[in-house]
């Protein structure tokens, strides 16, 4: 009894992924992160309100910041509803922020959000590591996953 609800607590419900990063970018290394919102941001994720379509992550003074992540206004949310489109503090060891400062200090790398998820009662946003592809890598994926949607088709 006591197993069924640890692992119905640590249960992991997608609000929002990223399809474009895998497209856009190779990933590299992910980590998961606490984010920092407002009440009814909350109450919003819940009813899956989110878009990571352009949204990117940076370090600035010690801490990870993410950009362009909408979060649309709850609906029965009045005054308190915050700016959909406002940076938000993302919650990570300062080992882990220094582990991807240095990291980032390459050329050609950078920080983005591959899905939002809640873990428990916790929301959780996934951040990756990502190079971006060149154009032939981006045709090479498109070949991949046409070839995989005919297989897919010859066995049903």
């Amino acid at each position: 009894m006591e197993n069924e609800i640890e692992e119905k607590f640590l249960e992991e419900k997608t609000v929002a992924t990223n399809r474009k990063a895998n497209f856009e970018y190779s990933l590299i290394e992910k980590y998961e992160a606490g984010i920092v919102l407002k009440g009814t941001e909350v109450k919003s994720a819940r009813n899956r309100n989110i878009n990571l379509q352009d949204s990117y992550a940076t370090i600035e003074n010690g801490e990870v910041i993410i950009h362009n992540m909408h979060i649309n206004p709850y609906e029965q949310g009045n005054i308190f509803n915050t700016e959909p489109k406002r940076n938000r503090k993302l919650l990570l060891h300062k080992k882990q922020i220094r582990k991807l400062h240095s990291k980032l200090q390459d050329k050609g790398l950078t920080l983005i959000p591959t899905r939002v998820y809640f873990l428990g009662k916790n929301l959780k946003v996934e951040i990756a590591i990502a190079k971006g592809k060149k154009l032939y890598d981006k045709r090479d994926s498109i070949t991949k996953r046409e070839i995989e949607r005919k297989i897919q088709r010859k066995e049903y």
